[in-house]
């Protein structure tokens, strides 16, 4: 099964919308196999969004990005990425449809309620930088806890 990361940023948080962005990924199919509320350190920050370091928005982004209290989770299922990033909506949310995660809740790119890996090389990337392997659930272990006889 294909992991990704997603991080529902501090506004999302702080607008009290986790257990809202939990349910429209849990009623897509997907299955959450880590998760962790803190407030991201600057390195972890920097280490994120590295690939942004030299564009004019970055300290800004940091400076967001650390201000306040983050989930950061792994999900996993078929083509994980491909729909989380179809969940939450363009990264504009002038751009995000209704229904998405993005089209409902932002309002300007800066502050666009969550994050989501790209491709299957960001999310292996940022899962390590969020995440110990021994914090991570298996997808099984999981089906097996939830089966009942």
């Amino acid at each position: 099964m294909e992991q990704t990361y997603i991080m529902i940023k501090p506004d999302g948080v702080q607008r009290g919308l986790i257990g809202e962005i939990i349910s429209r990924i849990e009623k897509r199919g997907l299955k959450v196999t880590a998760m962790r509320l803190n407030v991201m350190s600057s390195e972890s920050a920097k280490e994120h969004y590295k690939e942004h370091a030299e564009k004019p928005f970055f300290a800004s982004l940091i400076e967001y990005v650390t201000s306040g209290p983050s989930v950061s989770m792994v999900v996993e299922g078929k083509n994980s990425i491909a729909i989380m990033r179809a969940v939450n909506g363009a990264t504009n949310p002038v751009n995000a449809l209704p229904g998405t995660i993005r089209g409902d809740f932002a309002i300007e790119t800066g502050r666009n309620v969550v994050h989501a890996s790209d491709s299957p090389e960001s999310a292996k990337r940022e899962i390590s930088i969020h995440f110990k392997d021994t914090e991570i659930v298996s997808y099984s272990k999981i089906d097996e806890v939830c089966l009942y006889e």
